[in-house]
């Protein structure tokens, strides 16, 4: 889960590089915006309350995507700053660190029963199909206490909402997948059970439709991205052997490699909109204007990571962005954490000799989904 549940990636072409952290660009939807690189202004303005994900006329707002549910502002723009804050405080005792190692003996179950599986099946095997897909799924939906036999309409829901191309195909998985919340939350109000759904149906005052819409960011924020981050890390670490090689023969690197994998991955953009004119590096940027926090930038910045674009799973230096930071960071950021180092640590200790079986470059990768990620993973042993 590399954003919080409300959080989006956006796909942007740029107008060059200029002396400035600031540059006018285009985004796929053909609406300007402005792009802001580097690692030290990037990270500031993460914090900067002059920026928001809602918008004064979001009818006239411009877009990252044609996603409906990604593509455009979030939120009530009068009320924004109070609805994060009970939104965070709501999630963030939920979701803390604490909260999450005691989580971490059923990640593990989970990612041994998988892996026995693959085992028994033998080599060679698609790790996505086996292994990425699956351990997110069964990891959220106990976490949030929904039914793991509908994880099939989720992966499809999820693709399809992050499409970035067809705006009727995003809206109509929008909405019925917030249905899909909703019965849920109905069913808990007459039925109370576990998780944090059922919690969050506990909180007095809080609306049905809050809460279907808490449950629907969640549930897709928190098995997408981390499908999405197994699949990459495996390939960024089977494209380097010796980085592979060096987990393997000392695992206890394994945390760090998981923070130098997220950081190492291309990211695209964190999207904000100004909520007041304002200046960055002399530039005026007016009220409702789309800014996008270029994290690729930031993460891959040589003024802070030696040999930026290189993977180092023994790198000490720097703290990357990938989930954000202040206000907004990724909610799910310690499950997400939990959840990869207990995929690799174990994927590592058991299948050493692990390999790709087809060229890298070759394999099949979602274009036109906002997080991307590959379809299929073919390994062998």
């Amino acid at each position: 889960m590399t954003t919080d549940s409300s959080e989006l990636a956006c796909p942007f072409t740029g107008t060059g590089a200029t002396p400035s952290s600031i540059s006018r660009v285009r985004t796929a939807t053909g609406d300007e915006a402005w792009k802001v690189s580097g690692y030290h202004r990037v990270k500031e303005l993460f914090t900067d309350v002059r920026l928001g994900r809602s918008h004064p006329t979001p009818e006239t707002a411009a877009r990252s995507s044609e996603s409906v549910f990604f593509g455009r502002p979030f939120g009530n723009f009068e009320t924004e700053p109070a609805d994060n804050a009970r939104m965070r405080g709501l999630l963030n005792p939920l979701f803390s660190a604490k909260r999450m190692r005691e989580l971490t003996p059923r990640v593990a179950a989970f990612t041994t029963q998988l892996l026995d599986d693959m085992a028994e099946k033998g080599s060679p095997a698609d790790l996505h199909r086996d292994f990425a897909e699956p351990l997110p799924l069964l990891v959220i939906s106990e976490l949030l206490g929904v039914p793991y036999e509908d994880r099939a309409q989720f992966r499809i829901w999820s693709e399809a909402l992050f499409d970035t191309s067809d705006g009727a195909k995003s809206g109509q998985a929008g909405a019925e997948w917030f249905l899909y919340c909703k019965s849920l939350v109905e069913r808990l109000r007459r039925e109370p059970g576990e998780g944090v759904i059922a919690k969050l149906c506990e909180v007095p005052d809080l609306a049905d439709d809050a809460i279907a819409t808490l449950a629907m960011g969640l549930l897709l924020a928190g098995h997408e991205t981390t499908v999405v981050e197994i699949g990459l890390c495996t390939v960024q670490l089977l494209r380097n052997p010796a980085q592979w090689q060096k987990l393997v023969d000392q695992p206890e690197l394994v945390p760090a490699a998981i923070e130098e994998l997220l950081r190492v991955h291309d990211s695209t953009a964190f999207a904000r909109y100004a909520r007041t004119d304002m200046q960055i590096d002399g530039v005026t940027v007016r009220t409702g204007d789309l800014v996008l926090l270029d994290v690729d930038s930031a993460n891959h910045d040589p003024e802070i990571f030696t040999n930026a674009r290189q993977l180092d799973v023994t790198r000490a230096e720097g703290q990357h962005l990938a989930f954000g930071y202040g206000l907004h960071y990724c909610t799910g950021a310690p499950l997400a954490r939990i959840e990869l180092q207990v995929a690799f640590g174990q994927l590592i200790s058991r299948f050493p000799t692990l390999h790709l079986t087809v060229d890298p470059d070759t394999l099949p990768v979602r274009e036109n989904v906002v997080t991307k990620g590959l379809t299929a993973l073919p390994v062998a042993w």
